[in-house]
């Protein structure tokens, strides 16, 4: 592999998600933010300053087809993410997207193939698998001390209907439409974990059902949210694991985007589920009896991978706890160095194919539904 002097990259969506990538690519020494853009030109002038850009733009493929950039950050609204993407790799650019990969089953075939075709690499930013605790259980996983796993939980609980007016898409593609609409935060951390146990094969979920709460909540119009106030995905994986996703952007209480628990033959997890609330753990071959917790990161000195171990300055300064500074290092080691893509295409995939199917089977009354392997398109 040729050796690379420099990336440049273009970050699109720079005003908004966009802007908070600066850390991460100012801490790799290849990368260099050289072009930015944003539709909402009388913020683009601003977001070039503080990401440095040396060009502007508010066409996308303008920017494509004229500026000397060899990735693209994708950090629009979610309908644009497939899009913007397949014209980015149609030109073999790299893509890192933002979540989730796609809004329908079509056009996430379509981003296979654009992907299987193309020459560059290809990544979702998923930022809650490289969560501190999240990386540390998964390592307890790989060491075999949960067992067999073969129950998880995961929600994403965040109300947002204030947000939905000051960012309208929201009020269309993640509460106008019922189902889970953005379950990558509390899939992807189980799937890293499944896939994680030693001398099995990776796992994906296979089949869905999805119900709902009902609706108790309308928006300043009158109108009632299509998405029903809590949903609840019940996934069933290759190696017969039982996971529950829930997710919740409408109920009146506070946040907590962050849950999960876990539980296998020889231990279990439960995350905290508020501010100061500790994530706590019991392992057979561990605690000193079956009835005692401990705390999580009281495993850190002997458990905790290299990722996490001493985090540099830079990291800790990233958005979502690090998670995109790390997210930024994998997706420059794959492009740089030929390493592995930790969430490419058939991950991302895996990641937001359920949430799709789900918006199926909630549609009719639950109904258990096959989940497509991108692997096989």
């Amino acid at each position: 592999m040729a050796q690379i002097e420099k990336l440049n990259i273009g970050i699109v969506g720079a005003a908004g998600r966009g802007a908070s990538f600066r850390a991460a690519f100012d801490a790799q020494p290849v990368t260099r933010i050289h072009a930015v853009c944003d539709v909402r030109e009388d913020a683009l002038q601003e977001a070039a300053r503080t990401l440095s850009a040396t060009e502007t733009y508010t066409d996308y493929d303008e920017m494509l087809a004229k500026s000397d950039i060899d990735a693209v950050v994708i950090g629009t609204p979610m309908q644009f993410h497939a899009p913007q993407a397949i014209a980015a790799l149609e030109r073999n650019l790299h893509v890192l997207s933002e979540v989730t990969a796609g809004v329908s089953i079509e056009e996430c075939r379509a981003l296979v193939g654009a992907a299987n075709r193309s020459q560059a690499v290809y990544m979702m930013a998923e930022n809650y698998v490289y969560a501190r605790p999240v990386v540390l259980v998964k390592e307890l996983v790989r060491r075999g001390l949960f067992g067999e796993v073969y129950y998880t939980e995961g929600e994403y609980i965040h109300e947002l209907k204030a947000l939905n007016e000051i960012t309208p898409w929201r009020r269309r593609w993640q509460t106008g439409i019922d189902g889970v609409t953005y379950g990558t935060h509390s899939l992807g951390p189980i799937l890293q974990w499944l896939s994680a146990e030693p001398g099995k094969p990776a796992d994906r979920v296979v089949r869905v059902s999805c119900e709902g709460s009902g609706h108790h909540y309308r928006d300043p119009r009158g109108d009632a949210y299509e998405n029903q106030d809590t949903c609840v995905m019940l996934c069933k994986t290759a190696r017969g694991a039982l996971i529950k996703i829930r997710v919740d952007m409408l109920s009146e209480r506070p946040h907590a985007m962050h849950n999960h628990c876990l539980q296998g033959t020889k231990g279990c997890y439960e995350s905290g589920r508020g501010p100061g609330e500790r994530h706590k753990v019991w392992l057979a071959d561990v605690c000193p009896d079956k009835d005692t917790w401990i705390d999580l990161f009281d495993l850190e000195r002997d458990y905790m991978p290299v990722l996490w171990r001493d985090p540099p300055e830079a990291a800790l300064k990233a958005g979502h706890g690090g998670g995109d500074y790390f997210e930024v290092l994998d997706f420059v080691k794959s492009i740089v160095e030929g390493a592995p893509c930790p969430i490419g295409i058939h991950e991302a995939m895996d990641m937001t194919l359920p949430g799709l199917v789900s918006q199926l089977s909630i549609a009719n009354g639950g109904v258990w539904l096959d989940v497509p392997d991108s692997r096989e398109w």
